[in-house]
Order: structure tokens, then sequence, then C-alpha cells
């Protein structure tokens, strides 16, 4: 317990003094957050992160979450999805060449893992970048952990009925209306505060998008563990797990907040 609450006290100041910041080292920060996440998820997988096969992970991942005026230059302009594209091409066709020694469900494999994770923590470093992204960031950490508090507690205390038993037994629905309850009053006190949006309507809608993508998020996590029988997606956090373990929720929420409109 001692150690499990130094790194997260360090961790987090840490972490919240580099969003506090913003700009370069923020966005260092969450390229290798990144970076760790899709080790992680080749651990898990059992491909070797320093393999030809690793490598092409890492690659994938850091064009999907790289700024885009990180990729361009006075000397040329990347289309990051062309790309992506064409990588996925030459990946699939590494499975002939080594007659499938890099199988046909490793590749997928790697493409869906650098999606979920390069996109995930892209958004994140644009959300930062917005004009009010500070603010906004912020509010979106707060209903993400009040969301998991809330739940926690109201589990603990209410929690009768299972809500999805086999991929997290522990999880229940009253937790999970528990989640979206604390979110709802942490959120409504926040933006009383601090201005995120002109709507009342869009308020509302963005602390139910992220409170309830945020569990589906911890639990698409869970069901990763639960496939590959592992405890913790890492131990880089002592005490904690990985890093996937701390930001299974948010990397699922900000790819949704931007196709729903919220990241403006």
């Amino acid at each position: 317990m001692k150690q499990r609450i130094i790194t997260g006290v360090v961790a987090g100041a840490g972490f919240l003094g580099l969003i506090f910041l913003g700009g370069i080292p923020f966005a260092l920060l969450v390229v290798a957050l990144a970076l760790i996440g899709m080790w992680e998820l080749l651990k898990m997988k059992r491909i070797s992160p320093l393999s030809l096969r690793g490598s092409i992970g890492f690659i994938f991942v850091l064009l999907l979450v790289l700024p885009q005026n990180w990729l361009d230059t006075a000397l040329w302009q990347i289309d990051r999805l062309e790309l992506f594209l064409l990588l996925i091409v030459a990946m699939l066709s590494l499975t002939v060449l080594t007659k499938n020694k890099f199988t046909f469900d490793e590749a997928g494999f790697t493409i869906l893992a650098s999606v979920y994770v390069g996109f995930g923590f892209h958004y994140f470093i644009y959300g930062r970048f917005l004009d009010n992204g500070l603010e906004l960031i912020f509010f979106i950490l707060l209903l993400v952990w009040s969301t998991d508090s809330g739940a926690y507690f109201a589990g603990r205390s209410f929690g009768k009925h299972k809500l999805w038993p086999e991929i997290s037994p522990k999880k229940t629905i009253e937790g999970s209306l528990g989640g979206i309850a604390l979110a709802f009053i942490i959120g409504l006190i926040y933006t009383a505060v601090v201005p995120v949006f002109n709507s009342t309507l869009m308020i509302v809608l963005c602390i139910l998008v992220v409170s309830v993508a945020g569990q589906v998020g911890d639990l698409v996590e869970s069901a990763f563990k639960r496939h590959y029988e592992v405890k913790d997606s890492g131990h880089v956090l002592p005490g904690h797990g990985g890093i996937l373990d701390r930001f299974d929720s948010l990397i699922f929420v900000m790819p949704i907040l931007y196709l729903f409109g919220f990241l403006t």
C-alpha cells in the first residue's frame, strides 16, 4: 500500500504538471506513454517488442500518435493514413515472406493494438492543444477519475447485480450507475466554475459519454487481460500495474469525444 501511494503521488504530480505545462514536454510524455502501452500489448501477445514484428508495431503507433505538425516539415509532408495503409500491405506481405512464422493473426493484432493505443493517445494530445485544451483535459480527467471512484465505492456499498461477470467479475450494475452519478456531480461542479462548453446540453452529454465510454474502455482492457491470462498489463508503475491499467478508460474515451464533436 505504501508503495502504491508513493507511486501515485509522484507519478500523478509529474503527469498533472506536464499537462499544465503543455507544449512539447507534454506531447513527448504522451508519445512515451503510447510506446509503453504498445510494448505492454505486444508482451501480452508474446510478440517480442525488440523483434521486427514489434518494431513495426511501434512505427504504426508513432504514425498515429504524433501531432500532424511534427510529421510535416519544409522538406516533406506525410499523409499518416496513406503511409499506415502502405505499412499494413508490407506487414501482410511479411506473412508470406516469413512462410507464416509471422502469422495473419499476429499482423491483425499488431494493427488493432496500434490503432487502439495510437489514436487514443493522439486525441489526448489533440485535446490539450485546443484553445481551451487545459480546461477541457482536466474536465475529462476528472470525469474519468470520478467515474472510477464512484463505481468502486458504490459497488462495494450497494453492488448486488453483476455488470459483466465473464469479463470483470467484481463490477456491478450498481457500481456503474454510482460512477455515472458521481461523474455528473463532479462534472457539473467543475463546469459551474470553469467554462468548458457554452451549452448545458453539451456539458450533460459530454459527462454521459465520458462516464459510459470510460467504463466500456475499462472492460475492453479487462477483456484483453482475461484473454491473454495476465493480471496487469505491465509493471512500469509499482503498485498500479502498467500504463494501460491506468489509461485504459482515457484512451478509449478520447477518440469517441472527437467523433462526437466535443474536441473542437
